[in-house]
């Protein structure tokens, strides 16, 4: 009953299939699995603090996906207009805070990115 029922409209389009494997292309041709990697360092770095809070269950890092995971989030629609006056637009999901950065994102917009992640789940209460 909490499944995320998720299809793109246009998954198994020939041109979807196309602009799928010119993607695949990219990356024999472009550095993205070294991109990944510092990405994954970063966001394992910076989302660790975030661990210490009341409020937060688990951090977790997995190549470029960063998931704060909290003892639940309250007033979602709330934290949203948080993080966009944090500068940044994340969308919390069930009990967790995640995001999934472009591959080309700079480290400093990484930072804005996790710095609200933790900045924000700090102040989310304990509710076990």
């Amino acid at each position: 009953s909490k499944a995320l029922m998720h299809g793109p409209t246009f998954m198994g389009n020939p041109i979807g299939c196309a602009a799928a494997l010119a993607s695949l292309d990219l990356f024999e041709q472009e550095p993205r699995l070294n991109q990944v990697k510092a990405i994954e360092k970063q966001l394992t770095k910076e989302l660790e603090p975030a661990r210490e809070f009341a409020g937060v269950k688990d951090v977790r890092v997995c190549g470029s996906i960063g998931v704060i995971e909290t003892t639940g989030l309250g007033d979602v629609n709330l934290l949203k207009q948080r993080f966009v006056e944090e500068g940044v637009w994340i969308r919390p999901f069930g009990n967790i805070i995640y995001t999934i950065p472009p591959y080309i994102i700079d480290e400093e917009d990484l930072t804005k990115v996790t710095s609200a992640m933790v900045k924000l789940s700090k102040d989310i209460k304990s509710n076990t």
